[in-house]
């Protein structure tokens, strides 16, 4: 029997946290959005390096190993990035063995406004705007 989503503490955390996206990012400020797409398509096997939440992440999951029938800690990637740069978010996952399945890709758009959806009890972000909003909206940033 799985453990109900409403029982979890669930963590949002956003791309730009759990990795380090300096050098996409750099790609995409000087060369633009189509460029952005072809870089990660091109680099979608390279790992992203670990970001400023990694770990602090990495050690929340590692209590689901002591709660391994509960597995009480949920951690929810959300991305103002693109779909091509959740491609090769998960294969970075998958690389660090980091236990997150759910993720949400917004395009460019703001993922606070979707904590709700998720049940986040807590957001971690490197992007200040969307921690005040977070804040601002009732929920722990």
């Amino acid at each position: 029997m799985s453990y109900p989503i409403e029982r979890k503490l669930v963590i949002a955390v956003a791309s730009s946290a759990l990795f380090d996206l300096s050098d996409s990012h750099k790609v995409f400020n000087e060369q633009g959005v189509e460029e952005y797409r072809n870089y990660q398509e091109k680099n979608i096997d390279n790992c992203f390096p670990k970001g400023v939440a990694f770990p602090f992440v990495r050690r929340l999951l590692n209590l689901n190993k002591v709660f391994h029938k509960e597995e009480p800690i949920e951690v929810v990637l959300l991305s103002r990035n693109s779909p091509e740069t959740g491609l090769r978010a998960f294969r970075s996952i998958k690389q660090y063995g980091l236990n997150i399945s759910r993720a949400a890709f917004f395009s460019g758009e703001s993922p606070y406004e979707y904590l709700p959806a998720f049940n986040v009890s807590l957001f971690l972000s490197a992007e200040e705007k969307d921690v005040k909003n977070a804040i601002a909206a009732g929920y722990a940033a």
